[in-house]
């Protein structure tokens, strides 16, 4: 437990760092919870600072989920008897918290889809076996964004993929309960897209 939850902090205060906000502060001097969708995401930042800008903010929220789970997971995981999958799962959902309810902005964040992007590459890296699932979750993510090119319904849809690409490629018990937890957490983020969506006033990504 020492150095378990200050593990979890620090994983948490990366994830929360609302990269989306800081970059339209800095370049545009606004607040971009007050525009467009409101979202601090790269999505809402492509539509407001420009592609490129935005492919740096994506970048960034992916890092934000990769880096705790490979370097904040080696760095502890000598010092902690817990199973790997646990101990780096457990810092990929703080730092998903992290950016779905940062600190910073009074914990109102993005919708995580990049973090969890992150955590998962991160995943890959350090656990066999969870690549195959991870190419078939981008695989749906794109087949999905191709035709309607709405952000939200591919992410959405790739998340519900996730539990069950678990299934099918005979991921560990854990790694199946956390595909369903992280797919409750994308439902629940996406909540007033789905309802735009139902209602078909869900705006395209370009």
């Amino acid at each position: 437990m020492l150095w378990i939850i200050p593990a979890l902090l620090v994983s948490y205060l990366i994830g929360s760092i609302p990269t989306a906000y800081i970059f339209a502060k800095v370049l545009k001097g606004i607040d971009i919870r007050k525009t467009g969708s409101g979202n601090v995401g790269a999505t809402n930042a492509a539509r407001i600072l420009g592609k490129k800008t935005a492919i740096v903010i994506l970048s960034l929220d992916i890092l934000k989920g990769l880096l705790p789970v490979i370097f904040l997971g080696d760095l502890i995981s000598p010092q902690v008897g817990l199973n790997q999958e646990v101990l780096r799962i457990m810092l990929g959902f703080s730092s998903i918290a992290g950016h779905n309810w940062t600190i910073f902005l009074g914990f109102r964040g993005g919708k995580g889809i990049a973090t969890t992007l992150g955590v998962l590459l991160g995943l890959t890296v350090r656990l066999a076996g969870l690549k195959i699932v991870l190419i078939w979750v981008i695989i749906t993510w794109v087949i999905a964004f191709i035709p309607f090119r709405i952000v939200s319904l591919a992410s959405v849809i790739s998340g519900l993929s996730l539990p069950v690409y678990s299934v099918l490629f005979k991921q560990s018990k854990i790694i199946f309960i956390s595909s369903i937890v992280i797919t409750v957490f994308i439902i629940l983020r996406h909540k007033s897209n789905l309802q735009r969506l139902f209602q078909g006033k869900e705006n395209r990504l370009f």
